[in-house]
């Protein structure tokens, strides 16, 4: 309800709700179940068009969704879906393989060697991240990344085995 609320704020008018059939065959053509609260927040709050900054990718329909974006590859583990596009080649995805469904940054601009090394974990879980949108403490607001003391990103310690399989 709080998300929805902060949404809505933020937008007058949100994207329409996504259906249990639409998760039903998004989750089909991933091959792999989506988060509950992920699910939640689709079906409840909006397909997409809320969140932090450039606000989360939709999960179906025409143009760039997350089912659009998503696709394993050398730099993409199986399993991670990206909700929200930063920019600049950058990405917030789901661990949706991972009961807590963390929350990882993609960076891949500093052209690394090792793809592992582009992955960071932005929240231990979806929840944690969105209660940090949700009361101005993410690491993208900027009186938080201007600060001295603002945390460095942690590197994802799952990403070289994830990505070697």
């Amino acid at each position: 309800r709080c998300v929805r609320e902060r949404a809505l704020q933020e937008r007058a008018e949100l994207p329409a709700r996504v259906g249990e059939r639409e998760v039903a065959a998004a989750e089909r053509e991933l091959g792999f179940r989506l988060p509950q609260l992920l699910v939640r927040l689709y079906q409840e709050v909006a397909n997409g068009g809320f969140g932090p900054e450039y606000f989360l990718l939709p999960l179906v329909g025409e143009g760039r969704t997350a089912i659009a974006e998503y696709g394993p590859c050398e730099y993409w583990p199986h399993g991670l879906l990206p909700i929200l596009d930063w920019g600049c080649g950058m990405y917030a995805a789901v661990d949706c393989l991972d009961p807590d469904a963390p929350v990882l940054l993609f960076e891949p601009n500093a052209g690394p060697d090792d793809w592992a090394n582009a992955w960071f974990t932005d929240a231990p879980s979806l929840a944690q991240w969105l209660n940090s949108w949700l009361d101005g403490t993410g690491w993208w607001e900027e009186e938080v990344m201007m600060a001295e003391d603002a945390p460095e990103p942690q590197p994802w310690p799952d990403a070289a085995r994830r990505l070697g399989s």
